[in-house]
């Protein structure tokens, strides 16, 4: 499956117009031509599952919004967070300015996993540097038949989380959203919104037409895909070169894109990822790269990428998921990357010099 052509990429499009319609026709499933698809797993506990006990682990601007739409939708959702975030959510629950209109949650938000588990699904949205440590606190928090999505930055996290819960447990995925944690339970929502995720084997499986359902009655489903660490790497495309150059040069994405050498510069970057990616298997190209462009200049304009959200509220930068991850498995390919490699060094310098002039977030 991995490197197949483009054109035969898309074989099964099941409409997802708007709309209450019947179970077999509101999921859309990307997946390659001739591929056969694998029986269901964990059908039976899947199939007969009305409501879902949900964990959001890393309930910040991408897990909250999230967990909200699923706690609006009827699910249970339990929020884990820490810090000033918590203290927040537990004493006046989550508010949201939106695009799609404002609201506020009261929600059940813990610091502790175990506290609440064990859960049918694990929505996991914390940062690269702590997936680890966060899987290690979720040990024995899964139920019977549980899943874990991932939703991360990166192409690296999957192995770590298979490791710790099982390859079968895993599922992974792309938050497509645009949100903003601006003080503690406040979430300014900007773009998009949903998630776009499949099987790590590539297969079909009830567990994940069932997520495709909840995901839809929430109003959060992007797609769901045979192909799922294709699109991990068309998502590191552009956050490897937009959320490191963002965050190097304090610039929105609109920013970027309208000065023409930080366009040339992301550009000259996006091909190296793109050369790495068609390394590793996944083939992208002059198209991928001219796809992400447009795409953001047509609806991310006012996004301040995540890495630049945590710079200025003086967290841990996240460039080793993003620029790290090119950088070494080029070094596996033998690929030159020297842009890539440029910007790798000064996001590591500039965390550097963050870790020492500011103290660690309430």
């Amino acid at each position: 499956m991995r490197g197949a052509p483009r054109a035969a990429l898309i074989d099964a499009i099941i409409d997802d117009a708007a709309g209450p319609v019947p179970a077999a026709s509101c999921i859309r499933i990307i997946h390659y031509r001739g591929y056969r698809l694998r029986g269901a797993c964990n059908g039976r506990i899947w199939a007969g599952m009305a409501t879902m006990k949900i964990l959001v682990m890393g309930a910040g601007a991408v897990g909250a919004y999230f967990g909200a739409r699923l706690q609006q939708s009827g699910h249970e959702v339990v929020y884990c967070a820490r810090g000033a975030n918590l203290r927040a959510m537990r004493s006046a629950g989550l508010s949201f300015a939106s695009f799609q209109g404002d609201f506020t949650l009261a929600v059940t938000a813990t610091a502790e996993p175990r506290e609440f588990a064990p859960y049918d699904l694990i929505l996991f949205c914390v940062k690269s540097y702590d997936t680890a440590a966060a899987a290690s606190a979720l040990a024995g928090c899964l139920a019977q038949g549980g899943a874990l999505l991932t939703v991360q930055n990166g192409v690296e996290n999957e192995a770590i989380l298979a490791a710790a819960f099982s390859r079968a447990a895993v599922l992974s995925g792309n938050a497509r959203i645009g949100a903003e944690l601006v003080a503690p339970g406040h979430i300014v929502h900007r773009t998009g919104g949903v998630i776009e995720f499949g099987e790590l084997d590539g297969g079909d499986s009830a567990r994940a037409r069932h997520l495709a359902e909840v995901f839809r009655g929430a109003g959060i489903f992007g797609q769901l895909s045979l192909q799922v660490m294709a699109i991990r790497w068309e998502k590191l495309l552009w956050n490897a070169a937009f959320n490191t150059v963002a965050t190097l040069t304090r610039r929105n994405v609109g920013a970027l894109l309208d000065d023409p050498d930080a366009s040339s510069l992301l550009r000259v970057l996006m091909n190296e990822i793109a050369a790495v990616a068609t390394a590793e298997g996944f083939t992208l190209g002059d198209a991928e790269v001219e796809a992400q462009f447009t795409r953001s200049r047509a609806s991310l304009r006012e996004v301040r990428p995540s890495t630049l959200q945590d710079f200025e509220r003086g967290k841990p930068l996240e460039y080793e998921a993003l620029s790290g991850a090119v950088v070494r498995l080029a070094r596996r390919h033998a690929l030159a990357t020297p842009q890539m490699d440029a910007v790798h060094t000064l996001m590591r310098l500039l965390d550097g010099h963050r870790a020492k002039l500011m103290p660690p977030p309430a």
